[in-house]
Order: C-alpha cells, then sequence, then structure tokens
C-alpha cells in the first residue's frame, strides 16, 4: 500500500495549485461560447474551400442523411472540432502525468502552461481556418496541466486528507469553467479590425481580443508558477522504471496492476459520458423545450456551475470528515441519476431547477471521490501517471459524447439524451457498491 506522505514540510500549498488550475481553466473556457460564431466568420472568409469545406460537407452530408437542416450540420460540426481537441488530450494526458512522475511537476507544468500559451498565440493570429484549428490541435496537446496539479495535490497531502483536496481541485475546474465562458463573451464585443483594418495582413480576426485575452493569462498564470510553485516531488520518490511514453491509453488503463483503479477508472468513464452527454444538450433543451435565449441558457449553466462549486469546496469537505470516499462517491452517483431523470422530463422551470441542481450536487460529489480514491488506491510514485490515464478516459468521453449526444438529440429528442444519462450514471453506482474504503 503507499506510504503516507510527510505533511510536516509541505513545500507547496494547496492555494497556490488552486489559482494556478483557476488562471489555466479561464484561459481554456474562454472559447466555448463563441465558437458558432468563429464557424460562421470563417465560413464568410473561406467559403467551402479547404479544411472547412471538407469538413463542412461531411456534416451536411450527415445531416441531410438524417433528414435535418443546415442549422443541425452547423452544430454537428461545431461538436467535431471540440471531439477532436479533447481527443488530442486524451492522448497527451497520460504522457504529461508519467513524465511528471519521472522528472517533477514543476517543469511539466511550465511546459504544458508555455505550449497553451503559443496556442492562444496562434489562435490570436489565425487569420485562416487551418490556423485556428492548428491552435486548438496545439492546446489539446499541452492540455495536461489537470492531471499533473492533480498529482501535484496528491505530493502535498496525507491519505486522510486526499479526498477533501481533490475537492478544491474540483471548485477551481467548476470555478475556471463559470467565469471563463463569461470572459470570452464580453470580450468577443471588440473586433480590433473595425479601427484597424490593416492588421488582418497579420492574422488579427475578429475573435483576436478572447485570443489575447487568454493570452495574457497564461503569461500570467507562467509567471505565477515561476514564482510560486515549488517542486512538491522529491527526488526519492521520483518513478523512473517505467516509460513516459504511452501510446494507447486504454491499453494502459486496462493494464494497471491494481483491480480497484481499474474500477474506478470504469466508473470515471461512464459517468464522464452522462454528465458530458448533459453538458453538451443542455442549452439545447432550454431552448427547443423552454424557449430560453442565450442569457438564459448562460443562467441556467451559471446555476449549474454554483452548485457544483459549492458542493466541492464546501459540502464534500464536511461529508469526508464522517463518511469514506466510496460512501459520498455511492450517493453522488444516486443524487445524479435522480437529476438526470427529472431534467430529462421537467415539464417547467422549477422542476428543471431542482433535477439540475441534484445533478449538479452529484457530480460535485462523485468528482472529488473518484480523483481521491484513484489516487489512495495507488503507489506514491505513480501519482501522475495513473491521475493522467484517469483524466485522459474523461477526455475520451468529451471526444464521444458532442457527436453522439448530438445525434441522439435531434433523432430521439432531448428526454433520450437524459434517460441515457439516468442509465450511465446508475450503471456508474452497481460498480461503485462494492468498493472498499480505502486505508488511511
Amino acid at each position: 500500500m503507499p506510504t503516507p506522505n510527510n505533511t510536516s514540510t509541505r513545500p507547496l500549498s494547496l492555494g497556490v495549485i488552486f489559482l494556478t488550475l483557476y488562471i489555466d481553466l479561464i484561459g481554456f473556457s474562454i472559447i466555448f461560447p463563441l465558437v458558432p460564431d468563429i464557424l460562421s466568420h470563417y465560413l464568410s472568409v473561406e467559403g467551402h474551400s479547404g479544411i472547412l469545406g471538407t469538413l463542412v460537407a461531411g456534416s451536411e452530408s450527415v445531416s441531410g442523411w438524417l433528414g435535418k437542416d443546415r442549422n443541425f450540420a452547423a452544430v454537428l460540426l461545431g461538436g467535431v472540432l471540440s471531439s477532436i481537441y479533447a481527443l488530442i488530450q486524451f492522448l497527451s494526458a497520460p504522457y504529461w502525468g508519467a513524465t511528471s512522475d519521472r522528472r517533477g511537476r514543476r517543469p511539466v507544468l511550465l511546459l504544458t502552461v508555455a505550449g497553451t500559451t503559443a496556442s492562444y498565440l496562434i489562435w490570436a493570429l489565425s487569420g485562416s481556418f487551418w490556423l485556428f484549428v492548428l491552435a486548438r490541435l496545439f492546446g489539446g496537446l499541452f492540455g495536461g496541466n489537470i492531471s499533473v496539479a492533480t498529482a501535484a495535490v496528491a505530493d502535498v497531502t496525507d491519505r486522510k486528507e486526499r479526498a477533501k483536496a481533490m475537492g478544491l481541485v474540483g471548485a477551481a475546474f467548476g470555478l475556471g469553467l463559470v467565469t471563463g465562458p463569461g470572459i470570452g463573451a464580453a470580450t468577443a464585443q471588440w473586433n480590433l479590425l473595425e479601427a484597424n483594418p490593416e492588421l488582418a495582413s497579420w492574422g488579427i480576426n475578429p475573435f483576436s481580443v478572447p485570443a489575447l485575452f487568454a493570452l495574457g493569462l497564461s503569461i500570467i498564470n507562467l509567471g505565477w508558477i515561476t514564482a510560486k510553485f515549488k517542486e512538491s516531488l522529491p527526488l526519492d520518490r521520483r518513478n523512473t522504471a517505467n516509460p513516459a511514453r504511452i501510446r494507447n491509453p486504454l491499453r494502459a488503463a486496462r493494464e494497471l496492476p491494481s483491480p480497484l483503479v481499474r474500477r474506478i477508472n470504469l466508473i470515471g468513464f461512464t459517468f464522464a459520458l452522462a454528465f458530458c452527454a448533459m453538458e453538451f444538450s443542455l442549452t439545447f433543451l432550454g431552448a427547443d423545450r423552454f424557449g430560453f435565449t442565450a442569457k438564459q441558457n448562460g443562467i441556467m449553466l451559471a446555476y449549474l456551475g454554483v452548485c457544483s462549486i459549492v458542493t466541492q469546496a464546501v459540502i464534500v469537505r464536511r461529508m469526508l470528515k464522517t463518511q469514506s470516499e466510496t460512501s459520498v462517491l455511492s450517493k453522488g452517483l444516486i443524487s445524479a441519476t435522480i437529476g438526470f431523470a427529472i431534467v430529462g422530463i421537467a415539464p417547467n422551470v422549477t422542476v428543471l431547477a431542482i433535477g439540475l441542481g441534484l445533478l449538479a450536487v452529484g457530480a460535485g460529489l462523485v468528482n472529488p471521490s473518484t480523483s481521491g480514491l484513484i489516487s489512495l488506491y495507488s503507489a506514491d510514485h505513480e501519482q501522475g501517471r495513473v491521475l493522467g490515464i484517469f483524466r485522459s478516459l474523461g477526455s475520451l468521453a468529451r471526444a464521444i459524447t458532442p457527436v453522439a449526444a448530438g445525434l441522439v438529440f435531434w433523432t430521439f429528442g432531448s428526454g433520450a439524451v437524459f434517460a441515457a444519462g439516468a442509465m450511465l450514471s446508475l450503471g456508474a453506482w452497481q460498480f461503485a457498491r462494492s468498493l472498499p474504503a480505502p486505508e488511511k
């Protein structure tokens, strides 16, 4: 079993990790509300030629085969772009985690944040669609910050505090995802080309201001890590036995020696499929069933995020004082299952809010519990590698769901998406029921 960490001389505080993740995730999520408008811009500039033309033709063919209109084709295209980004993260996250086990957390964080910074610079100068795609690919490739920072949390906490600390990671994640889209929508109101059209020759585009804001945040994060992020993994706990390169994350997940870690990976992946499908479909449900405007959808997403943040920052920490991680995980999966079912049949906004609240609380209990259990079931010298594989499976779920959930939503309706989510969450609960409480 893993040995307890010595926390009397912690080289790094949880507050430093929290702020590192928060700044990074604001920049990451700035683009979320802008994708449809970005695609419309490049379509107006480039028409149906090149890479964009190929993608548009493919999405319109699928839409025609399903008997849907061009609006669905645009949504499908946005889903494909999101899937490509997540797929690159799926492939790269285990590598960064394993590399941090060998070389330490700080140098890997500096490298990945530097790569992310470069991706924002490319986006700011993306005068053509292929440069925009390159920026997204670059961002996905270096998007290993979460798994490395999560491993740093494991480095500086003892076994009794591990899952509580993982709640802070989740809170930083949720707070960043709530803050970023609002900043993206606000900064997109400034188009540098309106006053300076000659900047187009440098690749400046109507969405360069959000990209430059994200670039600035990323530079600040680099400075913050350089100044405050002390190395959390001592030399005597580094793993030199296993190679950092992981060609096939799915095979690596299957070959993990601990059956308990493999089961947590299955639980986390199953729940991620359900939750990511909900995230992709929720705004369409709001518009289709309740006639929500973009502003009302934004309020709904903010409500979902705030519920999740409060759960991970406050509620889960109090629950873990008297309950095991496995008990909190089971309660979270049951709450989420009920939430999925209620949202799927919600006849009015009040019932929708109740369902979303239960769903957000459930997810807020599930995420730190699974991260904590993965860490507690694993040895100290492989925290980065194991948590990297765990995060990569979440990225795989994000790669699958935009297209899959879109097809289900527009073929069978919103109720089918949320019914499937409820069944997946219930299935994850079945896998979790017999998990033993970790030794402390």
